[in-house]
């Protein structure tokens, strides 16, 4: 049995109800709860929804009853949690409606008090129509009956925006044209004539729209598969999507005084290509003890490195001071220890020594280049080249018993691969 469909027989057992307007409202209602299991009630009250939506599908005594199985249909549960309660209390305050029917709806809600408890549902659908009294009943505005049911009842009616585009669940009568009054007298039955329009079996019509009604739209019942792909064609255009979604990026140079450093900047500039007099490297020295940060903004990189130690050994060992705490530390020790030696570059060493802690490491990797570069030495011409050659192994034995004075490493095995 499909969930979203109405069987035969429950079409017709649902009719038959709705036509019952001589049977009292309660036989109707214990009917229906015997005949239809709970299960089936969302199906068989979506399906009264459909109908009471137009007002000329159904009688008033049908609507009446329609109304009455709505509310019966989850009456073991909170009036609020009821999934139609939304349509039920608009219904009650529809200008539009007969009074009698708005007067039906409270009292099934229990917002009347004009007949106590449900004694009402004694009578019969004909008989409550026609001893209703208008007098006896108040109507409380649409706001007040919202407050009440606030868990389900929208404060605006909603409007689906493709509702002037849906199929309409009645088909109007063919005989009347659209702009014709279907109310006036000249429709009026008249002795010996058939009547000019709604000659046709509407009880027929209402059983067929009970069978033939769905709640699953218009769309097939199958799974159809996907189209293939056209096939690519060579220099087709490819269409892209460009993603839109940009996020901004703080600029954190923006607004900073650009000059800063600038005189230190065409300083070290200049370290680079030559010494530089004793004022101007008594410059650069002051300008990095008052602000450390310097060295970040001076243009030097790891690669201009070995021109600054040539040139200006005491300034690159300041820098270096003062990059021993940055990420970019290890690069400059890397291109220290892989460039020539030179007495510059040993005195650069000899003061970091003194100044910072220098890893082991580097210390070992420094020395054992320097043996090497001292063992590659070639005295091919001795009258210029001995003093060369005694000067730096002079120099490099000196650094070595620095090394090991100073307890910075263990220099007994290397002095004895020198003797050698």
């Amino acid at each position: 049995m499909s969930i979203r469909r109405l069987s035969g027989e429950e079409s017709q057992t649902l009719y038959s109800l709705l036509r019952a307007e001589q049977r009292p409202l309660h036989e109707i209602l214990s009917q229906f709860n015997s005949a239809i299991p709970s299960s089936r009630h969302f199906t068989l009250s979506s399906y009264l929804l459909i109908l009471l939506q137009d007002n000329k599908v159904l009688s008033t005594t049908e609507r009446l009853i329609a109304f009455a199985l709505l509310v019966e249909a989850y009456s073991s549960q909170k009036p609020a949690s009821n999934p139609f309660i939304s349509f039920i209390v608009n219904a009650s305050c529809n200008e539009g409606s007969e009074k009698v029917e708005r007067a039906f709806i409270l009292q099934l809600l229990g917002l009347n008090s004009s007949n106590s408890g449900k004694e009402f549902l004694k009578q019969s659908a004909s008989d409550y129509v026609k001893g209703f009294d208008q007098s006896l009943h108040e109507f409380p505005p649409l706001d007040q009956l919202k407050q009440q049911f606030s868990d389900k009842v929208h404060l605006e009616l909603y409007h689906c925006l493709f509702k002037d585009g849906s199929v309409k669940n009645v088909v109007p009568d063919p005989d009347v044209p659209p702009s014709c009054d279907a109310d006036s007298v000249e429709f009026d039955l008249r002795p010996g004539t058939k009547p000019k329009h709604g000659a046709g079996d509407k009880d027929e019509a209402l059983v067929g729209l009970l069978s033939n009604l769905s709640l699953e739209g218009l769309s097939p019942h199958w799974i159809r598969p996907l189209p293939p792909r056209l096939p690519i064609i060579d220099g087709e255009l490819v269409w892209l999507n460009p993603d839109d979604n940009h996020e901004l990026m703080w600029d954190y140079g923006m607004c900073v005084d650009t000059s800063r450093g600038a005189a230190v900047r065409d300083l070290i500039a200049k370290a680079l290509k030559g010494a530089l007099a004793p004022a101007q490297q008594e410059q650069v020295l002051v300008e990095f003890a008052n602000d450390p940060k310097l060295v970040y903004h001076c243009g030097l990189t790891p690669r201009k490195l070995p021109d600054l130690v040539e040139n200006n050994p005491l300034i690159a060992v300041d820098v270096l001071t003062k990059l021993i705490n940055s990420p970019e530390i290890a690069e400059y020790f890397t291109v220290l220890v892989n460039m020539d030696m030179s007495l510059h570059s040993m005195e650069v060493v000899n003061r970091l020594t003194t100044a910072v802690e220098l890893p082991s490491q580097f210390i070992h990797m420094y020395i054992t280049n320097c043996i090497a570069s001292c063992v590659g030495i070639k005295v091919s011409l001795y009258f210029l080249q001995n003093k060369h050659v005694f000067h730096k192994r002079l120099c490099f034995c000196v650094n070595i018993y620095w090394y090991s004075v100073s307890s910075i490493v263990d220099c007994v095995g290397i002095l004895d691969w020198v003797s050698l």
